[in-house]
């Protein structure tokens, strides 16, 4: 007889395991399964090089929901965030820099370097999207109505209409632009300086395939203002011990309640009787049966490698094939036996420079460069690099006096036109520490070993249909009640008892953690109906 439990999570992705946690918590008797030997999903630490603690994926957290922390109680199991102060530095070809961070001070001298009228706009212009935030945050928090639906829905439409209707016409304004235009234009109406705008910039692009000067890159302008570190708002930062602390946190939280989490245990098929789902089975053929499944893989590979298709309607599976999973990221691991020198602001040891995020993008018409060998299926001869360094600031992470350096990059698309990764990417890592060589003089002497890991890596190894990062564009089309698609927003599917767990429900991606917590309350919610 198959083993049996109340619920059955596929995948221990960050949100996979919140989901389990808060079941758990509620009084169910819930399995995990992972098909990978380590638990995390995208939100990982792992052992690449002896000593070496590397966040694999995603490398700075600021999303984490701390009603999450709260609940789960995080930090008795682990979770400890470490404040970037300063979060980002750009150095630039003529020797000058850009430092800017949590300090306002700071951050209004350094902008003044390049413009004094752009110093005095920028709190201003934190302040309207901390307007827009206000207004948005709260519904990363909430089931989203479905605008199809019946009273109930269109009552959540209405109170959510009457609160942007409080915004009044210049702040609401404000956030229709965020949420559907391009970033470029709205820096560009803010500020003055090239520097500036490129640095901002990269907020917007970060792991979309779009350039900043496309419709829907704005949206991301305003998690620069949103989520916390230690309870300070806006504010980036590290986690002690790599990214996989998160999950390990939850994991724990999750085993405190009872919780089962099985790892190098790969769902090869969801099973169902009479359009109810009723359990997985294993690619092994080992069977778990359960009244619930909540799968916290992206849309494509729920619906179209583990559901049987009679089990969906056409329409239903049509769009899910319509979700974009276009990507342009790649991601470099490297270690170091010293931090970068830059030529901007030289130092032998780490500094403030090394803090936060290094970003190489002297200006916005390179981004947009970058983006159009991309579109043409060529990886960027100019990448945008963003550059983390963790071990600045977390020494736990290397062997005494080496260091970590995080490189996320683009653009590069999935599919290069007329050859492939395995004869490119090392060819493309070449030329991202050569890019960075000319700003760091000693970057290239001081590598000890690198991993690079281009989309079609990313979805071999992370499960993410295209190595999109999002599970599935975050785009206005794709978002709120329309993620995945259109009538299936609320977590459940047209299987009875199946439910989406992860980013490729709202609010989408990011180490937020919403979309577990929201659709663990469904869960528990259709239990009490």
């Amino acid at each position: 007889m198959p083993q049996s439990y109340d619920a059955i999570i596929i995948g221990a992705g960050h949100n996979g395991l919140v989901t389990a946690a808060y079941l758990a918590k509620a009084g169910l008797t819930v399995l995990v399964l992972e098909r990978r030997e380590i638990i995390g999903g995208c939100c990982i630490t792992e052992e690449l090089w002896p000593g070496y603690k590397v966040s694999t994926a995603a490398y700075v957290n600021s999303l984490l929901r701390p009603e999450i922390i709260r609940d789960l109680e995080l930090k008795k199991h682990g979770f400890e965030m470490i404040p970037r102060s300063p979060s980002s530095f750009t150095p630039f070809p003529d020797g000058r820099y850009l430092l800017m961070g949590p300090d306002k001070d700071l951050t209004h001298r350094e902008i003044a370097k390049f413009s004094a009228k752009d110093a005095d706009a920028y709190p201003k212009y934190e302040a309207m999207l901390t307007r827009v935030a206000d207004f948005l945050e709260p519904l990363l928090d909430e089931t989203p109505p479905d605008p199809w639906g019946g009273v109930g829905d269109l009552y959540r439409l209405g109170k959510i209409a009457w609160k942007f209707r409080k915004l009044g016409r210049t702040a609401g304004a404000e956030a229709i632009e965020v949420l559907t235009g391009a970033a470029r234009p709205v820096l560009d109406r803010w500020f003055e300086s090239d520097e500036l705008k490129a640095t901002l910039a990269t907020d917007a692009v970060i792991g979309a395939f779009a350039a900043p000067s496309m419709p829907g890159t704005a949206y991301v302008l305003f998690h620069h203002v949103m989520g916390e570190c230690n309870g300070v708002r806006g504010v980036w930062g590290y986690v002690r011990g790599g990214m996989g602390t998160i999950s390990s946190s939850i994991a724990a939280a999750a085993k405190q309640h009872g919780a089962e989490i099985k790892t190098n245990a790969a769902v090869a098929k969801i099973l169902t009787r009479d359009g109810r789902a009723v359990g997985v089975a294993l690619e092994d053929g080992t069977e778990f049966t359960a009244p619930r499944i909540a799968s916290c893989a992206d849309a494509n590979v729920t619906f179209n490698k583990l559901t049987d298709p009679k089990d969906l309607p056409a329409d239903f599976r049509a769009a899910v094939n319509r979700i974009d999973y276009s990507s342009a990221t790649v991601k470099i691991n490297v270690c170091l036996s010293e931090p970068p020198n830059f030529k901007a602001l030289p130092g032998s040891g780490v500094g403030p420079q090394h803090h936060g995020t290094m970003h190489v993008c002297p200006n916005m018409d390179y981004i947009e460069r970058a983006y159009d060998d991309a579109k043409y299926g060529k990886w960027a001869a100019d990448p945008m690099l963003e550059c983390t360094m963790a071990t600045a600031l977390d020494s736990s992470l290397a062997p005494p006096g080496k260091h970590i350096l995080s490189m996320f990059v683009q653009y590069a698309p999935y599919h290069l036109k007329g050859t492939t990764w395995a004869a490119e990417k090392d060819k493309f890592a070449d030329r991202c520490f050569d890019v960075l060589n000319e700003y760091a003089p000693n970057f290239k002497a001081s590598v000890i070993d690198r991993v690079v890991i281009p989309p079609p890596e990313m979805e071999r190894l992370w499960g993410i249909t295209g190595g999109n990062i999002m599970q599935g564009t975050m785009s206005t089309s794709g978002m709120f009640s329309l993620r995945p698609v259109a009538g299936f927003a609320q977590y459940r599917t047209p299987v009875r008892g199946l439910y989406l767990c992860g980013a490729a429900a709202h609010p989408g991606g990011g180490v937020m953690g919403a979309a577990g917590r929201n659709a663990a309350r469904e869960v528990l919610r259709d239990r009490v109906g």
